[in-house]
C-alpha cells in the first residue's frame, strides 16, 4: 500500500513535477522491498481489524494494511499520521515531523 500512496504522488502530479517525482518515487522502490500480503500479515489485519471495531475507531483500510503488514513482519511504521497508527497492539510507530 505504501507503493501504491507513493506512485499516486506521481500520478497527481503536474505535468511539470511529474517526471522528477516519478524519479524519485522509483529511486525509493528501488531500495526498500515489497512485502506480499500472505497468511501472517492477513492473520495481523485481522486482529488489528477487529481491535480497531472494538474500540470503536476505525481507521484507513491502507493504514490497517501497513501496521499489520509492519506488525507481521517485525518492523516498524514511520509516519507523521497520528491518527491512524496509535494505539494499535504489537505495533511499533515512529512519529516524524509534518
Amino acid at each position: 500500500m505504501t507503493a501504491a500512496e507513493l506512485l499516486v504522488g506521481v500520478e497527481l502530479a503536474d505535468p511539470k513535477r511529474k517526471r522528477p517525482r516519478e524519479q524519485f518515487v522509483n529511486a525509493i522502490l528501488d531500495t526498500v522491498s515489497i512485502e506480499t500480503y500472505d497468511l501472517s500479515i492477513a492473520r495481523a489485519h485481522a486482529s488489528l481489524l477487529a481491535h480497531t471495531r472494538r474500540e470503536g475507531q476505525t481507521r484507513g483500510a491502507h493504514d490497517l494494511l501497513i501496521a499489520a503488514t509492519a506488525r507481521a513482519t517485525e518492523r516498524v511504521v514511520v509516519t507523521a499520521d497520528r491518527r491512524g497508527f496509535t494505539d494499535l497492539p504489537g505495533v511499533e510507530i515512529r512519529y516524524v515531523a509534518d
